[in-house]
């Protein structure tokens, strides 16, 4: 069953295209991510899926509901995380989790009960009466993500949930997230600019580029796309050049670079070569030093649909909104 269905959504900011004619689908039990560099239009797209933005044109539709049409129906089944933090700091993480239930009206017999399963849920137990503002950034995004979901939302936003976390904390929560959806048998839209989150969390990516889904599918069929494995093999003494020219001549081998010592080698199943490439060294005498298959990760993705790292693209962006702020002054 499709949870969300989105068509043609465009949002515009004066002659600024923040969203570009945006059209896919989520299906229920599903974890879908949007992956490209801050600037690009996911939290625009975010807000508009979550009624906070009007669409300048364009639809979508959420468990059924029109996202302009039937506002109240649409927030009576979705959470939202925000990108930035949005709990009171002075109140303990309890507190905030009951202020949430009550303000969506949710039967006061069910919000005790509910507060100790999401903190269960998330391993906040012993940490829900301390103030957010003495919580490490770590348990401060749990309750963010524990608050999101206290409702028992049908779908929930996480828009970049991880910023501003370190790596050990990132991990543990990418941990979480997926536990919220074996659980609680949620669906998850998330926005993202970490690569590796992409590629750990999402079912399906879509991958946004100036406002646009350039390309959209499962993490491994994009980096299918992006290219073949590599193997690089080293080789000492300066005697690649023979060796490669050797290589070339295989009938499985679809294209080489090398440069005297390191010798590069686009393949199909490149583990399965590695004994005849050694076996060629062999007879020929030359000595390799390692040998390594890399595989396109979904960075080569990104670069492949887009022509630019997210690093890239993201300085690109940041340059350009600049530049329109000069215009207007």
């Amino acid at each position: 069953m499709d949870i969300l269905e989105v068509n043609d959504l465009t949002k515009k900011f004066g002659d600024f295209v923040a969203v570009d004619h945006i059209s896919f689908t989520l299906q229920e039990g599903e974890i879908f991510g949007f992956l490209g560099p801050n600037g690009a239009g996911k939290s625009t797209a975010i807000k508009m899926l979550t009624t906070i933005l009007n669409p300048t044109s364009g639809e979508a539709r959420v468990c059924g509901y029109d996202i302009v049409r039937e506002r109240d129906a649409v927030r009576r089944n979705i959470g939202i995380v925000f990108q930035d933090p949005s709990s009171d700091r002075f109140l303990t993480g309890r507190e905030n989790l009951r202020y949430h239930a009550v303000m969506y009206h949710m039967p006061r017999r069910e919000i005790e009960k509910r507060i100790d399963e999401v903190l269960e849920l998330l391993d906040l137990k012993g940490r829900e009466n301390i103030p957010i503002k003495d919580c490490s950034a770590g348990i401060q995004r749990r309750f963010e993500v524990a608050r999101g979901f206290m409702t028992r939302p049908r779908l929930l936003f996480l828009d970049e949930p991880t910023v501003g976390l370190d790596m050990q904390a990132r991990v543990r929560l990418w941990s979480y997230i997926n536990k919220l959806r074996e659980e609680e048998a949620i669906t998850i839209l998330l926005t993202t600019h970490y690569i590796e989150e992409a590629d750990y969390l999402c079912d399906r990516v879509g991958i946004i580029d100036h406002g646009k889904i350039v390309a959209l599918d499962t993490p491994q069929n994009l980096k299918d796309v992006a290219g073949r494995e590599t193997v690089r093999v080293e080789v000492a003494n300066g005697r690649g050049t023979r060796f490669a020219d050797a290589l070339r001549e295989m009938e499985w081998m679809r294209d080489i670079e090398h440069d005297g010592k390191e010798i590069r080698l686009g393949v199909e199943d490149g583990e399965s070569r590695i004994p005849q490439i050694l076996t060629v060294a062999s007879r020929m005498g030359v000595p390799v030093t390692s040998v390594e298959v890399v595989r396109p990760s979904l960075e080569d993705a990104f670069l492949h649909f887009t022509g630019k790292t997210i690093r890239e693209e993201e300085g690109n962006l940041q340059d350009l909104r600049k530049a329109r702020r000069r215009r207007r002054r």
